[in-house]
């Protein structure tokens, strides 16, 4: 319908915003300067201590500093009630004094005939009430006993009974109300084989289903029959009810979010009675049907992240699931899910009554975040022994992350399955300090017998081997953040780099974790404080790199990234060598060993040669490899070993 020009701005004029807010919240007296229009409050549509919601009285509109919540008071009364725009003019036109405009006949009629439903439902629920009392529903009261119900409970969910003969329809009519409003309301079917209508509710207990304002407009039923194949049996679709847009207790729900408690949504409408009793006041359930787009937006006007806490069987789960797919396209910042995972084969009424209220608000509290839920999704019960494998699971992830319409969130999204896929593929490797001097024990593994932390005081290598590595460390963590863009080429090295630096170690992981972020120096200082940051970068040998000081350059940064990953590995290798010869001093040593020490010599001196002419601290091997002096002392002490391990020579430990 069309409002004449004029109307909406007229009715602005007649109503006071405050006026229209001040029901639903609590001003801030020491904020508000009511004198000046200016009024401040707690904001309804998200939970907060503080008065971040504002009202500027004499502009007409609101704004939330919190969510960002904003408008006028009709879209006020929208959000709050649930309603349509029109619905929201007539009710502030109604307070105002001012009368609706007439609409066209076709409109009007529609109007009235939902009018007339609303009345039908009304009667039906009261009815149903009633027989809920009499003889003919003595096992549907047993049920209800069995189930923890008590009779103020059950006056207070306006349970009923349907009984199997003698059912509403027969009642209403009785009434003078017309038949087809009785089909139109869903109480009442036509027979598909031309007979006369029946009841569509029989021998079941009835759950009255009312909309956010509170009006009637569906019912559920519980089938008495055991061997019924419809166990739950709702409305079907009319011109109140809609069950992709409806929600059991929405309306209590709402009201208790608006107070702070969270949003529970639970499978059923035993759960929701069991939770509500329990003193969970605030929790809904869809209607028969997995849960749509639009009971979605409904939730999250209540609350900016309910809780889905579904029956913990399969077909639970399988929901649970499903929402997430849902869900990620209509993702916002401060808008999402969190998921409590019911026990196995129970649902929120089985565990409040085995367990009590403090099981269930143990569950709450360790409610997960839906990322852990589609990761979980993605890998539970599969193993990703193969590169095809890990690839299957980053397009499968990847795909799923494109369903986010909101950057900022799919940028977050991003970084938390990286770190999930980090902890997952991280190679789990022995801690070893390269050339740390050993005793060994003939006959026993040099692994078992290496201690587990080594002090550069210790080290066989020195110091010097070990302050050049610890340099090209940093040099290569402080090249990654001087220049993220090349993290993507680098990361396979990058994540295959041993650091011997705690503090490296932690660099590494926090850089791979936020190599997509917009800043990454605020990514890693929001992360792990400025410490680290500021001994990373205030080691000399890091101010000079040409890397750091023409930060962004990428060629540079390559260059630099590809030279000190290349002597990093290339001394690690020959480290490796080292221990392998260890290792096999233990058995038969022969030429094969000894040359392939001499080769180790020789590739590092080709990769890891001084950064400088100044070579007082290197020296020449056979084969006219350079090593540090120290590299060289450890190195022939080896091979002293290897000889006098040879058969018929002492051993020397």
């Amino acid at each position: 319908m069309s409002l004449p020009p004029g109307f909406i701005d007229e009715l602005r004029t007649r109503l006071s915003i405050s006026d229209v807010v001040g029901r639903k919240v609590m001003w801030d007296s020491r904020k508000s300067n009511q004198g000046k229009g200016d009024f401040w409050a707690p904001c309804p549509f998200h939970q907060e201590k503080s008065a971040s919601f504002h009202v500027d009285d004499r502009k007409g509109f609101y704004y939330c500093f919190g969510c960002h919540a904003k408008g006028d008071a009709i879209s006020f009364v929208r959000e709050t009630e649930n309603v349509s725009f029109m619905e929201a003019v007539q009710i502030l036109a109604g307070e105002a004094g001012m009368t609706m405009p007439a609409r066209d006949p076709r409109a009007q009629e529609k109007a009235d005939k939902r009018t007339q439903l609303v009345d039908v439902m009304e009667q039906a629920v009261q009815w149903h009430k009633l027989q809920l009392k009499t003889g003919a529903a003595a096992a549907a009261r047993e049920y209800l006993e069995r189930r923890g119900l008590s009779v103020d409970a059950q006056a207070r969910w306006e349970i009923g009974f349907a009984p199997e003969r003698g059912g509403v329809m027969g009642h209403l009519t009785g009434k003078d109300v017309p038949l087809d409003l009785v089909m139109s309301a869903g109480l009442a079917a036509e027979s598909e084989r031309g007979g006369s209508p029946y009841d569509r509710f029989r021998n079941r207990i009835m759950f009255p289903i009312r909309d956010a304002r509170g009006r009637a407009i569906g019912f559920g039923g519980r089938a008495m029959d055991p061997n019924h194949p419809a166990k739950y049996y709702n409305s079907p679709e009319t011109p109140l009810f809609d069950k992709g847009r409806s929600l059991f207790n929405h309306g209590p729900a709402r009201e208790a979010a608006g107070k702070g408690n969270p949003l529970i949504v639970a499978e059923g409408y035993m759960d929701v009675i069991a939770l509500s009793e329990a003193g969970f006041p605030s929790c809904v359930a869809p209607l028969g049907t997995a849960i749509t787009e639009d009971q979605l937006r409904l939730m999250w006007r209540m609350a900016p992240e309910p809780i889905i806490a579904l029956d913990g069987d399969t077909a639970g789960l399988r929901a649970a699931m499903r929402v997430i797919d849902i869900a990620l396209p209509l993702l916002e910042a401060g808008q999402s899910l969190r998921f409590a995972l019911m026990p196995e084969g129970m649902d929120p009424d089985d565990l409040i009554k085995q367990k009590g209220a403090s099981a269930m608000q143990a569950l709450l509290d360790q409610a997960i975040p839906m990322v852990q839920l589609l990761w979980r999704r993605e890998t539970e019960g599969k193993v990703f022994d193969s590169p095809e494998r890990k690839a299957g699971l980053d397009k499968a992830l990847r795909e799923k992350i494109k369903l986010i319409q909101d950057t900022s969130i799919r940028s977050h999204y991003g970084e938390a399955i990286k770190e999930l896929r980090w902890a997952l593929f991280k190679p789990k490797k022995a801690q070893y300090v390269p050339g740390k001097r050993q005793a060994f024990t003939k006959g026993v593994p040099w692994q078992n017998q290496m201690s587990p932390v080594a002090s550069n005081k210790s080290s066989a290598l020195g110091a010097g081997a070990a302050r050049t590595e610890h340099l090209r460390e940093a040099v290569i963590l402080a090249t990654l953040i001087a220049t993220p863009s090349v993290i993507i080429t680098f990361e396979d090295q990058i994540e295959r780099m041993d650091c011997a630096d705690p503090d490296h170690a932690m660099l590494r992981d926090v850089i791979l974790r936020h190599a997509e972020a917009e800043d990454i120096k605020e990514a890693i200082f929001q992360e792990v404080g400025a410490g680290p940051l500021e001994k990373l970068f205030s080691q000399t040998h890091v101010k000079i790199s040409p890397a750091v000081r023409r930060a962004g350059e990428v060629e540079i940064a390559a260059m630099c990234l590809g030279e000190e990953l290349g002597k990093l590995a290339a001394k690690r290798g020959h480290d490796r060598e080292l221990r392998d010869g260890m290792e096999e001093m233990q058995g038969q040593v022969d030429e094969g060993l000894t040359w392939r020490l001499s080769q180790a010599a020789k590739s590092i001196d080709t990769s890891v040669r001084p950064d400088t002419d100044d070579t007082a601290d290197f020296v020449k091997v056979e084969n006219g490899s350079m090593l540090n002096k120290d590299e060289r002392s450890a190195f022939d002490k080896l091979l002293e070993n290897m000889e006098n391990a040879r058969p018929g020579k002492g051993t020397r430990s």
